[in-house]
Parts: C-alpha cells; sequence; structure tokens
C-alpha cells in the first residue's frame, strides 16, 4: 500500500513515516503539510491511499474535489471525531473511510487494510447513522419533477457548474454565447430549488446523478 500523509504537523508526519517503516505492507510515498503539495504529489502518481489529518481543520469542499479528480486513490479521515454528523461529512466529501481520534497505530494499519478491501469499521451507532443520512440525502437531491428534469444541455451545463466552471468557461466548453449559458443556469436553478449557484455546485458534487436528469418526454423517446 502506497500511501501519501497531509499534515501541517512535522512531527506527527515523522512520527508516522518511522512508524509504518516496521510494516512492510505499507509504504510512505510522500509527506505534505497541505492539500496543494498533496496536488503536486498526485501529479507525479505512485499513490493508492492517502491520509488526511482532519484534526486541523481542512476543507471539504477542496477535498471532494480531489475524491472526483482521483477516485481511483482512497481518501481516509485521520483523527477524525467519532461523531455521526463529521462521519457523514466526510463520506459527502469523497473519504473511503476514517481513523478515530483514539485509535492506537495497530488500529490505524488495520483500517487502512479494511479500506484497501473496501471495508468500512465503525461503530453500530456509526453504521445506523450513515444508513439514515443516505435516506435524508436521497429525499433531499430527489427534488427534480419527472416531467421536468432537466434537458441535456441543462444537464451538461450543470455538470460543468459542479466542477467549478464560471459563465464564461462554460460558455467557451459548450461553444454557446455567454447569454445562452446564463439562460441555462437560470433555469437550472429554477429545477432545483436552488437559489444560489455555489449550492448547485456543492449538490451536485454530493449527487453527480442529478446532472444525468432528463425530462421524461426524451426517456420516452430514447426508449422508442
Amino acid at each position: 500500500m502506497r500511501i501519501a500523509v497531509v499534515t501541517p504537523i512535522r512531527l506527527f508526519s515523522e512520527g508516522l513515516t518511522s512508524s509504518f517503516r516496521n510494516h512492510a505492507q505499507f509504504a510512505v510515498e510522500a509527506a505534505v503539510s497541505d492539500l496543494a503539495g498533496l496536488r503536486t504529489t498526485l501529479e507525479a502518481g505512485g499513490v493508492n491511499v492517502i491520509l488526511i489529518d482532519v484534526t486541523q481543520g481542512i476543507d471539504l469542499d477542496e477535498i471532494r474535489v480531489i475524491a472526483s479528480e482521483h477516485a481511483e486513490i482512497a481518501l481516509v479521515a485521520l483523527g477524525l471525531n467519532e461523531d455521526r454528523r463529521d462521519v457523514v461529512r466526510c463520506g459527502r466529501a469523497g473519504f473511503s473511510g476514517y481513523i478515530s481520534r483514539n485509535a492506537s497505530f495497530d488500529e490505524l494499519c488495520r483500517a487502512l487494510s479494511d479500506v484497501a478491501s473496501g471495508r468500512l469499521a465503525c461503530s453500530a451507532e456509526i453504521s445506523g447513522g450513515l444508513l439514515r443520512a443516505l435516506f435524508c440525502m436521497e429525499r433531499q437531491t430527489d427534488t427534480i419533477d419527472a416531467d421536468q428534469g432537466l434537458t441535456r444541455r441543462e444537464s451538461e451545463v450543470l455538470k460543468l457548474i459542479g466542477r467549478g466552471l464560471s459563465n464564461k468557461e462554460i460558455a467557451r466548453d459548450l461553444n454557446l454565447s455567454l447569454a445562452t449559458v446564463k439562460h441555462h443556469v437560470h433555469h437550472v436553478l429554477q429545477k432545483l430549488g436552488l437559489p444560489r449557484r455555489a449550492q448547485a455546485m456543492r449538490r451536485v458534487r454530493e449527487a453527480p446523478w442529478i446532472a444525468s436528469s432528463v425530462p421524461t418526454s426524451d426517456r420516452r423517446r430514447a426508449l422508442d
């Protein structure tokens, strides 16, 4: 397992790197202090797990972008306060697993092995909370009426909004006029029932399938 460690605390970083040297199945490929350094590391490749210290606060929106761009890499939150809400926030941001603040180094190693195997070890309370959060998220994101879904062009615009593109960038990418893009953005926000563009960006990152929504009439034509 090739690991990148992200923490602003040098002593913590060096301690983890030293501890992993005694475990042949783990190798620390890089240790960086922030997400900018992580991006540089990811450009070089060779990492399949990212261990991110969340005890000092972290930009979850930036984490979400990194998780989307590198879906093949597992992100693990290190030092997470084992609270249902915090776990749900990390899950929505793209983390595949977490290690609580009270975990030992041996528990860290087991958790990393679980993540590599596609498992999540957590308490019954947390797992129950995750299921409830999934239900609530489905209710929140499934807000587009079946007969008033996004058109194909609106879906394309929404996907680009989710990537953080401006109206000018979307116009250039789709070869449309700026006025046309503004028109589409207005209708996308209206159909999603959202007042702000930033909320649409967050919504599509949390639930990317909504950008594939098309009207019932279009689906029927596709089936005919």
